[in-house]
């Protein structure tokens, strides 16, 4: 069996992953700022951060246990970052309570369901691979799955109750995700960096 640095399959499916991101995280910021959407704004970001960990973990994977252990701190803090941008939106928005478009809201977070489902199915197999820097890939393909189904069910909710509440919602878990995987990615590789040590 290849080691995680030489696994071609691992390399390929973090690539993909990376790209997927990447390319989603465009199109969903592009709706997001339409529509005026929290969760979306969220989602988004948190499509650039996966990305951003993805692409830092192909970089990591040939790295020494104590030195892949600091990227997964590294990796724990990236992934507070939705969750402040987030924070900073709903804060913006509580001033101007709009309701966002709920058929571009429900569409653009089914799309983002697939992609995410997608990512989480790939990197199933690899998540007990590289220790703390696949469980973050993998937390974070899984926690955007869920955040994607709440975001369809705020759009079939704000269709039929137009508020801007069930986006806001939304948008506030999505942070609280976040901030829980960058915890449980920071206690992994806390405790693979005193093992390696």
């Amino acid at each position: 069996m290849d080691s995680p640095a030489t696994d071609p399959a691992l390399r390929r499916a973090i690539r993909r992953v990376g790209l997927l991101n990447l390319s989603y995280f465009g199109l969903e910021f592009a709706v997001a700022l339409l529509i005026v959407s929290v969760s979306l704004f969220a989602d988004s970001i948190d499509f650039l951060e996966d990305a951003s960990v993805n692409f830092l973990i192909l970089m990591a994977l040939g790295w020494s246990a104590r030195r892949r252990a600091k990227v997964g701190m590294l990796l724990a803090l990236i992934l507070l970052i939705p969750s402040i941008a987030t924070l900073w939106t709903a804060w913006n928005k509580f001033h101007l309570p709009i309701a966002p478009d709920p058929l571009p809201l429900s569409i653009t977070g089914a799309g983002a369901l697939v992609v995410n489902l997608s990512c989480a199915l790939m990197l199933t197999r690899y998540r007990r691979h590289s220790g703390s820097m696949m469980r973050a890939a993998f937390l974070s393909a899984r926690n955007d799955a869920l955040a994607n189904i709440a975001i369809i069910v705020a759009g079939v909710f704000t269709a039929f109750y137009p508020s801007a509440w069930p986006d806001l919602i939304v948008g506030l878990g999505i942070a609280a995700l976040n901030a829980d995987a960058a915890r449980e990615v920071w206690q992994a590789a806390r405790e693979e960096h005193r093992a390696a040590a």
